[in-house]
């Protein structure tokens, strides 16, 4: 028996962790199966327990991996040498985000999920620390630049900025009509008058 391909491997994994975020997001947790998830991905039904124990598993695999997006996000903006520039680009990424109605459906799937399971309460939880701990380290930046013009700590400032996020994607749930991409003007106006004063 020929040893499976670490990179082949790799990309089928990556191609059921797509195709279950794709599935969560338009059927919900608990109505999709697992044999949506192997056509969605282009495989044969019971694919995903060669790469995931159960759906579950794989749930909480979706999310850690979001995870890893983010702290690679949050590394990349505290390294830019404009820290505000850097925040402008990524709400107006976020805004794009909130605009995907997939994207946007799974976050409000798992966050609906997390009010009723342990673990991915833990991940969601974990996700959040390192996005907040991410936007204060870069608030902490423009402060230190003389960008910034509040009394507001860099966590007390990030907490702020990490619910207007939240918001945005609530609002895309409430609302089918609101875009968020078409709001991006205003977002970034109501971040100038929370951190610079204007």
């Amino acid at each position: 028996m020929r040893p499976a391909n670490p990179l082949q491997r790799e990309a089928k994994r990556t191609a059921l962790l797509d195709a279950a975020a794709q599935c969560f997001a338009e059927a919900g947790f608990v109505a999709t199966r697992t044999a949506d998830i192997c056509s969605t991905a282009g495989m044969s039904s019971g694919n995903l327990f060669h790469y995931f124990s159960s759906k579950h598993e794989l749930l909480l695999a979706l999310i850690a991996r979001e995870g890893e997006e983010t702290a690679a996000a949050m590394t990349a903006l505290v390294a830019a040498e404009d820290p505000m520039a850097a925040l402008s680009g990524f709400l107006e990424h976020v805004c794009q985000l909130a605009s995907d109605r997939h994207y946007a459906g799974l976050a409000l799937e798992i966050s609906a999920l997390g009010h009723r399971d342990e673990a991915v309460a833990h991940l969601v939880k974990a996700n959040d620390l390192v996005l907040r701990e991410g936007l204060a380290a870069l608030v902490d930046a423009a402060g230190r630049s003389g960008q910034l013009h509040t009394n507001l700590s860099p966590e007390q400032a990030a907490t702020w900025l990490a619910a207007l996020i939240d918001g945005l994607f609530a609002r895309v749930a409430a609302d089918p009509q609101f875009n968020p991409q078409d709001q991006s003007q205003v977002l970034q106006q109501l971040v100038a008058h929370l951190l610079q004063g204007r």
